[in-house]
C-alpha cells in the first residue's frame, strides 16, 4: 500500500510540473533572460513550493519521529555554507540554465519522450555516479593507515 501511495504522490507532483509548464526548457530559459522577454511563471510555481514547503517541514518538525507512512524523519541539522554547497549550486544552477532542465522535470519530459531530456538524464547519471565515485576515492584517501 505505501508503493502505491509514494507512486501517486510522484505521478501527482509529474503531471503538476506537465500542468505548469515546468516541463519546457523555453520556459525555464525565459524566466531566466532578464533583460529579455522575461517570463515570471516560474517564479509563482517557485513560490507556491516554497509556500507548501513552509507549511511541510514546520509540521514534520513538529511530529515525534515518523512520517504518516511510518518512515522516520531525517530532517538536515547542520545550516553550514560550504565550498561543497556552493560548488553544487554553482553546477546546478549553470546546468539547469544551459539545458533548461532542472532533475524532477527532466524525468518527466524523459517519460514523455523528450529526447533532449534523455540526454540530460542520462548526463545527470554520469554527474552522480561520478560524484559516487570521487567520494569513495576521497574517503579512502583521507582514511589514515592501519
Amino acid at each position: 500500500m505505501r508503493r502505491a501511495i509514494e507512486f501517486f504522490v510522484g505521478l501527482l507532483f509529474g503531471w503538476g510540473l506537465l500542468l505548469s509548464g515546468m516541463t519546457d526548457p523555453g520556459k525555464v530559459q525565459g524566466f531566466l533572460d532578464l533583460f529579455g522577454h522575461w517570463d515570471p511563471s516560474l517564479a509563482l510555481v517557485m513560490g507556491g513550493a516554497i509556500a507548501v514547503g513552509v507549511f511541510a517541514f514546520a509540521l514534520a518538525r513538529k511530529r515525534a519521529s515518523t512520517f504518516f507512512l511510518g518512515d522516520a524523519i531525517r530532517l538536515p541539522s547542520s545550516s553550514e555554507i560550504d565550498k561543497r554547497l556552493v560548488a553544487g549550486s554553482l553546477i546546478f544552477g549553470a546546468g539547469w540554465g544551459l539545458a533548461g532542465f532542472c532533475p524532477g522535470p527532466a524525468i518527466v519530459s524523459m517519460a514523455a519522450g523528450q529526447g533532449k531530456a534523455v540526454v540530460f538524464v542520462a548526463a545527470m547519471l554520469v554527474g552522480m555516479l561520478g560524484f559516487v565515485l570521487l567520494e569513495r576515492v576521497g574517503t579512502a584517501v583521507r582514511r589514515p593507515a592501519g
